[in-house]
């Protein structure tokens, strides 16, 4: 190579042509007062003047470097990498020092030379240095609409035809800490008198639309203007680029693969490209320039992810084998932990079905909801309609006793007949309208309870097997034969028993009828059950069918949805809704469970008893009337968890259920690892007595695992 064509020749031209060039008064200039610069100080685009121009050097307009700018990431802040042409003459020992200054500081300059653009109210044209700008991702935008970055949105496509795109910088933004600087090719071959080599860019700006202001083609944004520079236009300038661009990629192909990569990182991480070509004549808008100096670049916070969703914990404890006995038949199942709420095992558990006595834990929450917890029923006697008559009126108490006062029935606590027939014979000769006069009439009032007394679907064995009772308003022990035992037979004809009972109490003989007692009759006594707090704990701890029944009975009556079997579903149903459980598909067609027509899923019942182990309002009645597994009720018979299943002892709090084709089992299991659960287990279909072992195994099961339990 000529010594007169080496890279440091054309730099020493190059820089002879720069500095010949008379620079405007920029008062706005970065780095302080124009004219302030002094030997060793740089001056306002960052070069330091400590050379003089070569006096042989051709006066051309000054072809000042063009870069592109990355966010942090992109490449090493490294200057040797900023221009093209100053890194193959750095490649070949030449002093870099030129590059270094204009590129290192270029996007400084630029920024803050629009801004005293922007100030004087003067077209911000960068046509000469155009600092074509990727846009950030994100960030505030100013009044203009610009994001309010380090940089701005200043696509080279918005220069006119006649602009210099030869020297235009090509900024990406300096959304991340670290901005490094590499070159592109320019779109346009450079000014007459420069080398290939002074191209800085490795990609080429695109044709550029829009008139510059008076002024234009500084080499940067801050106050420094060289001379004009050709300008490139239509058609021509494009071709011009072309041939440009496959010169500088042959010479340039590793720069320009490394550029590249750089140009697609930013596309991608911006996610968008504001850019544009214009090849007629129209004048584009102003630019916008940036409002503030370019900040010090720092790293954007990277977002913190809210707080993750608790994964639900793998439990291993298996209860497969017991749940698949085939003692259980037509097995149903939920297991509930009542501490969280979440479901641990299910089988069918969202399907209604019978529940067998389980019901009355329905039957008993609506009581306490619709009754109250001290609610009492009350027999009483009224004067009848004729001379010497009197009227037993029933209230719907099946405990009443004819036992004698001072002894107990199965219903510890209950009234006594023969009390309220020495009230009656007493008040009946203090009043001086009967006084003298002896009581000759009964009359039967058992109207408080509606017809039919037996529901359809009852297997009549129930009665004669000493279950079940006639269900009427008016009759004493539940209408049992021995009213000292839990299983006794009952009669056909519950009323009548009463009334004999009454009569007996009475001491005098006198006929017996049935009737109603007339309006606004004169009461002459009357006796209360317990509350129906106690009532609901007798009727749970032993199955007690009868008790059952006349809380749903009462329960309708005191609803007004009637007296009748046909009744209970709207009242029972209507009198659990406060405690906002969906009701939606149970069916109630008796209290006691008898029935093969109730129907309730299990995951009913398990929801329930969350509410009654927290004894929510007054549900914790129930909870205290809950046979025990080894202790107390029907859960402490010889036949329940026995052998294995003991180690439940104590620890089980739940509602047995047995009819002829189901065996049943709901509650409260405070299992071996503390946690408490609610369970509902149904055995259905053809099953025999040896299912109650099988319930009683799965359930020692659960109460094993605990929280470990697992659904498989």
């Amino acid at each position: 190579m000529e010594e007169s064509d080496t890279p440091q020749s054309r730099r020493d031209r190059r820089r002879a042509e720069e500095e010949a060039t008379p620079i405007p008064p920029a008062p706005e200039a970065v780095g302080g007062v124009p004219g302030d610069e002094t030997p060793g100080e740089t001056d306002a685009v960052g070069r330091v003047p400590d050379a003089e121009p070569d006096a042989g050097a051709e006066q051309t307009a000054a072809t000042p470097t063009r870069s592109w700018t990355l966010s942090g990431g992109g490449f090493p802040d490294d200057a040797d990498r900023i221009s093209t042409a100053r890194d193959d003459a750095a490649s070949k020992g030449a002093d870099s020092n030129g590059a270094d200054s204009n590129g290192a500081t270029g996007a400084d300059a630029d920024s803050n030379d629009a801004d005293s653009n922007r100030a004087d109210g003067a077209r911000s044209d960068f046509a000469d240095d155009a600092t074509t700008v990727l846009p950030t991702a994100v960030g505030a935008r100013d009044a203009a609409g610009v994001p309010d970055d380090t940089t701005r949105i200043i696509p080279e496509s918005s220069l006119s035809n006649d602009d210099t795109v030869e020297d235009a910088t090509t900024v990406l933004p300096t959304g991340v800490a670290g901005a490094s600087t590499v070159a592109f090719p320019a779109a346009v071959p450079p000014a007459s008198g420069a080398g290939s080599d002074d191209a800085t860019s490795l990609f080429p700006a695109a044709s550029a639309a829009g008139t510059p202001s008076a002024g234009a083609g500084s080499a940067t944004a801050t106050g420094t203007s060289p001379t004009s520079s050709p300008r490139a236009s239509g058609t021509g300038a494009i071709g011009t680029a072309v041939s440009g661009i496959g010169a500088f990629f042959a010479k340039h192909r590793t720069a320009s693969l490394i550029a590249a990569g750089a140009l697609a990182f930013a596309l991608l991480g911006t996610g968008a490209v504001v850019a544009g070509a214009a090849t007629g004549g129209s004048e584009a808008g102003p630019l916008v320039a940036a409002d503030t100096p370019t900040p010090t670049p720092t790293a954007d916070p990277r977002p913190v992810p809210g707080a993750a969703t608790a994964a639900s914990r793998l439990r291993t404890c298996s209860v497969g084998e017991q749940a698949a006995d085939p003692r259980l038949a037509n097995f149903q199942a939920q297991v509930v932990n009542a501490a969280t709420g979440e479901v641990l095992f299910d089988r069918g558990g969202t399907t209604p079905s019978r529940t067998a006595s389980v019901l009355k834990v329905l039957t008993s929450a609506a009581a306490l909801n619709v009754l109250g917890p001290e609610y009492r029923a009350t027999t009483s006697v009224v004067k009848g309609s004729s001379p010497g008559q009197i009227v037993l009126v029933g209230g719907g108490d099946l405990t009443l006793s004819r036992t004698p006062t001072g002894q107990e029935s199965v219903y510890a606590g209950a009234p006594h007949i023969d009390a309220l027939a020495d009230q009656a014979v007493a008040a009946w000769k203090a009043d001086p309208a009967s006084a003298g006069q002896p009581i000759t009439s009964v009359v039967l009032d058992s109207s408080y309870f509606g017809e039919p007394g037996w529901e359809p679907s009852w297997n009549r064995k129930e009665l004669t097997d000493g279950y079940m009772p006639e269900i009427t308003a008016l009759q004493v022990d539940g209408d049992r034969a021995n009213p000292s035992s839990n299983t006794s037979e009952r009669s056909d004809d519950p009323i009548v028993r009463a009334g004999e009972a009454f009569a007996d109490a009475l001491g005098e003989n006198v006929d017996i009828s049935r009737g109603t007692a007339p309006a606004g009759a004169t009461q002459l006594a009357a006796v209360q059950s317990q509350p129906v707090s106690t009532l609901i704990q007798q009727s749970l701890i032993v199955s007690d069918n009868a008790l059952a029944e006349m809380l749903a009975r009462l329960v309708a009556v005191k609803a007004g949805t009637g007296n009748t079997f046909g009744a209970l579903q709207e009242a029972i149903v209507g009198g659990l809704a406060p405690y906002g459980l969906d009701t939606s598909g149970i069916v109630i067609a008796d209290g006691s469970g008898l029935s093969d027509n109730n129907a309730v899923p299990p995951s009913y019942l398990t929801q329930l008893f969350i509410k009654i182990n927290a004894r929510e309002g007054n549900l914790g009645v129930i909870l205290d009337g809950l046979p025990v597994a080894g202790q107390t009720g029907s859960l402490s018979y010889d036949d329940r968890f026995t052998g294995d299943n003991s180690d439940a002892d104590g620890a089980v709090f739940a509602k047995t259920g047995w009819i002829d084709t189901g065996y049943t089992l709901a509650g409260i299991i405070n299992a071996e690892d503390g946690t408490p659960l609610t369970f509902a287990v149904y055995a259905l279909g053809d099953v025999s007595d040896n299912a109650k072992e099988a319930i009683d195994t799965v359930t020692t099961a659960f109460f094993r695992c605990g929280d470990n339990l697992s659904n498989n």
